[in-house]
């Protein structure tokens, strides 16, 4: 008998159960959308996206996944609301699955949105995964925003990460020098890759000195580039009007403040000498790292 422990089998196959279905949509080849709450979803940039698209397309809901796998309920707790004045209920956190019909494309979309899991990612992804192949998704999309050291002034340089050669050619994405720390949309891109899906991750950078601050601005260039990733339309001038108010309103609390212009105008000096740098490359580890700590000393306690 050799000293060695047998091989087990892998536990973290996906659970069917931790899949609620409340209708089985019929959808014409779909592509799966994604975005979550927390670390990936700097000034709610890419949920915002999300939820405009959803508002866009009359997306509606069909499925949930079940946060009781997937949720430490002491880090992203439940809330408590009234139902007519009188009975308090528990809304528990979700993970959300709607259609939507594209009106003038040959496909139809499907949007996951919710809070970034806290528990078992492998797992949750797994369970995405499954649910892509019941349903017949044929590419996964997934959107986030990072802060970063760029102006507000600029316009808003997407960077695109994609596990099919062709779709990076065709987009003139570059590969990414990025290594560190990474969120669910980093792990859920991953999975798709190794189960053979073809998948495509944007994310979009967000002044770092205007973090609490939602940005349209930032959820307009997503819109921009994922219609293009995934050849459909949408109407985005609601967007528009509201990025062109978010640049108003800030240029005008940054020229109340001298040290923050001057900040502002040191950032669009960079910017403007960097012409050789690609527009789609990702910060450095070192300035992501630097910014998620500034990200998390903003935060409310």
């Amino acid at each position: 008998m050799s000293g060695e422990c047998p091989a087990k089998p892998a536990r973290y196959g996906f659970l069917m159960e931790d899949l609620r279905w409340e209708e089985r949509p019929k959808l014409r080849k779909p592509v799966l959308i994604c975005a979550f709450r927390g670390w990936n979803d700097a000034a709610e940039s890419a949920t915002s996206a999300l939820e405009y698209l959803s508002r866009a397309w009359g997306a509606n809901r069909f499925a949930a996944i079940d946060p009781e796998h997937f949720f430490d309920f002491q880090v992203t707790r439940p809330t408590v609301r009234l139902t007519e004045g009188r009975t308090r209920e528990v809304i528990w956190p979700e993970l959300v699955f709607c259609g939507a019909s594209i009106e003038g494309a040959g496909r139809d979309a499907v949007l996951l949105t919710g809070a970034e899991p806290n528990l078992r990612w492998r797992t949750f992804c797994q369970t995405v995964i499954q649910a892509s192949g019941e349903l017949g998704v044929e590419m996964v999309v997934s959107l986030g925003a990072l802060l970063a050291d760029v102006p507000h002034t600029r316009p808003v340089r997407i960077t695109g990460i994609a596990g099919d050669p062709a779709l990076v050619e065709r987009l003139g994405f570059s590969q990414t020098r990025y290594e560190g720390p990474t969120g669910i949309v980093g792990v859920l891109q991953d999975s798709c890759m190794r189960a053979g899906l073809s998948c495509a991750s944007l994310w979009a950078p967000v002044p770092h000195y205007v973090a609490a601050v939602p940005s349209p601005k930032a959820s307009l260039a997503l819109v921009q580039t994922l219609v293009r990733v995934i050849d459909v339309n949408v109407d985005v001038s609601e967007l528009e009007r509201s990025s062109t108010e978010y640049e108003e309103r800030l240029d005008a609390a940054v020229s109340s403040d001298p040290d923050v212009k001057a900040m502002v105008e040191r950032l669009e000096q960079q910017m403007d000498e960097a012409t050789e740098i690609s527009p789609i490359d990702l910060p450095s580890g070192d300035t992501i790292a630097r910014d998620f700590e500034r990200f998390l000393r903003d935060q409310e306690p």
